[in-house]
């Protein structure tokens, strides 16, 4: 599927005034993407998948142990982008599954893609899952905030702004698109708006305290 090319990139950046500044790549796909994808491409597929979409984030845990369902299945691909996301839909869709749980995000804030963008692409990946598997159930769930004090991932850093815009703008997608949001953000702050140092080890990516959390979360909102 060949969703993202040159033109697309330079109309979304007139947009949004930055005609004259594109210092982002929406190309950029982690090193291990194709193999992933080639993995994830042979797998047998389901009706009755639960699918969970993301990075690195969504990729660091055995989703079907932890929720303890068999039916899930874990999309995540460490260092992905919302454009190496939209690439790969049609993996997504092709089984039909019955939910799409999305997290995708804060690398394209790593990476200096303007959240406005960010913001389309988790539009347009809703409305494609609705227009090719229009029986999956979608949420839309808010990015995690990140913890400065870890020192070890400073491209994700004192970007805070960015973050609250886009989550802002997936509670705001998630309305006009009548899909279910689950809003994580708040659920992982501790009293100085950073994540929870229990559920990170490096003030990223979540420890086991971390996936717990988010199970939980999951739980309250009915979701599985």
């Amino acid at each position: 599927m060949k969703i993202i090319n040159s033109i697309i990139i330079l109309l979304l950046a007139i947009a949004n005034g930055h005609a004259q500044n594109i210092n982002w790549d929406s190309t950029y796909r982690p090193p291990s993407y194709d193999l992933r994808l080639a993995q994830f491409r042979m797998f047998p597929n389901s009706k009755n998948d639960i699918i969970f979409l993301g990075n690195s984030i969504t990729a660091g845990v055995e989703w079907q142990e932890l929720l303890g369902n068999p039916n899930v299945r874990n999309r995540g691909i460490s260092g992905d982008i919302t454009f190496g996301v939209l690439n790969r839909l049609d993996e997504v869709t092709e089984g039909q599954p019955a939910k799409v749980f999305i997290l995708i995000g804060i690398n394209d804030v790593a990476r200096g893609i303007p959240d406005s963008v960010t913001s389309a692409n988790h539009k347009r990946m809703v409305q494609y899952i609705k227009a090719h598997s229009p029986a999956t159930k979608i949420y839309l769930q808010t990015l995690l905030p990140v913890n400065k004090d870890f020192a070890k991932h400073a491209a994700h850093y004192n970007k805070d702004e960015k973050i609250l815009r886009i989550n802002e703008n997936l509670r705001k997608l998630a309305k006009e698109e009548q899909v279910e949001l689950i809003d994580l953000y708040p659920k992982f702050l501790n009293n100085s708006d950073k994540l929870v140092d229990k559920y990170t080890y490096d003030g990223l990516h979540l420890t086991a305290e971390g996936y717990k959390r988010w199970a939980a979360v999951l739980k309250e909102y009915n979701a599985l």
